[in-house]
């Protein structure tokens, strides 16, 4: 991108109204171009927080073409699912320009100008591209009927949902999800199944305090209900297929959907290594779906369930599963997975990598 260094110095300026700038943003977008305004909720601040992370990442990465190109392809293939099309980018590329003019104010010059038009030319050209190349393979989303909603306690539900056609994904790969009474509001959840023939995909939700998506699938959703889902994204808690090491996976909570998809995608091809899966909640009931892993660990001796619950589950002020795995072995040259709320997954890495265990064998999704 031309002079990539002026268009960080630029929106790290521009950064320093804070919330005031996606907001202008938002607001001289749909003057422009009231038509977008159905394509995001009506509850703004998590879209908000949203856009200023991907420009922040683009003017980051404006120097790294190997980092920032597959980025935009996936911008652009996410999109879909909104039924962007190429006028919408153009009425994004004219709020953009206004909300950096208006914010820059005297420090907003011509070649400032140019740079940040030829930049956001080349984002929106990546971006039309893929969705284009992806809309020859793929849907803009899937239709998901409910066909089972399992309440596993208060707070949680399990759900099966049958595909309206075969979506090709990997274990450990997530969706976003849209609930029918939420339109074009958005959550990413992982299955807690690999691909299936019969086309069914199963969700765990915990309904999260405060949220909007979690708490509809996990109370209001209803058996026939039908959900839209995103195409698959991710690969950090992917099997690598040249890997075959042992496993040490580390669930916490719902964070458990990906781990078991894994387990599953594993026995599908026959035992290929060992595995261990702890699992960690506050309490037994949050073990909810301890009966379903132990069928799995009876039908195969190479898989092992420990459960953490309490203590051994970590404290309100130390999240970390870390302690007691590593307690339980040694583990030398396995590859470990760890997924659960962001502050158990940071702790329980933090204390691993901090044990000795290579970054390279530490497996798991950051808040980026």
């Amino acid at each position: 991108m031309s002079d990539s260094q002026a268009l960080r110095d630029s929106f790290a300026l521009v950064g320093k109204s804070g919330d005031e700038v996606p907001r202008y943003f938002y607001s001289y977008l749909f003057l422009i171009a009231p038509e977008v305004r159905p394509m995001f909720p009506v509850a703004m601040g998590a879209q908000r927080d949203r856009l200023v992370a991907a420009l922040g990442r683009i003017v980051a990465e404006a120097d790294d073409p190997d980092r920032l190109v597959p980025y935009l392809q996936q911008l652009g293939r996410d999109h879909r699912r909104f039924q962007v099309v190429v006028q919408h980018y153009e009425a994004v590329g004219q709020a953009l320009l206004a909300t950096l003019a208006y914010f820059l104010g005297e420090a907003w010059t011509p070649e400032l100008q140019r740079g940040w038009t030829e930049a956001y030319t080349l984002v929106a050209r990546t971006m039309v591209q893929a969705a284009e190349a992806d809309g020859v393979v793929n849907p803009a989303w899937w239709n998901a009927e409910v066909v089972r909603h399992e309440q596993r306690g208060f707070d949680i539900a399990v759900l099966t949902l049958r595909l309206d056609q075969q979506m090709a994904y990997l274990a450990g790969q997530s969706v976003m999800v849209e609930a029918p009474m939420l339109p074009s509001t958005w959550r990413s959840f992982t299955p807690a199944n690999p691909q299936r023939a019969d086309r069914t995909v199963e969700l765990h939700v915990r309904a999260v305090d405060g949220g909007l998506v979690s708490p509809a699938l996990v109370y209001g959703l209803r058996q026939g209900d039908v959900l839209r889902l995103g195409a698959p994204v991710g690969d950090r808690l992917t099997l690598r297929p040249s890997d075959g090491r042992d496993l040490v996976l580390i669930a916490g909570g719902t964070g458990l959907a990906p781990l078991r998809a894994l387990v599953e995608e594993i026995a599908r091809h026959g035992r290929q290594r060992r595995v261990d899966l702890f699992v960690g909640a506050r309490d037994t009931h949050g073990l909810y779906d301890l009966p379903a892993l132990r069928q799995l660990a009876q039908a195969h001796p190479w898989l092992r369930i420990t459960p953490l619950v309490g203590a051994d589950a970590g404290t309100v002020d130390n999240r970390s599963l870390a302690g007691p795995v590593l307690r339980a072995a040694t583990w030398s040259g396995c590859s470990f997975y760890v997924c659960g709320s962001p502050a158990m997954v940071s702790a329980t890495v933090r204390d691993l990598a901090d044990a000795g265990i290579p970054h390279d064998l530490l497996h798991f999704e950051d808040a980026r």
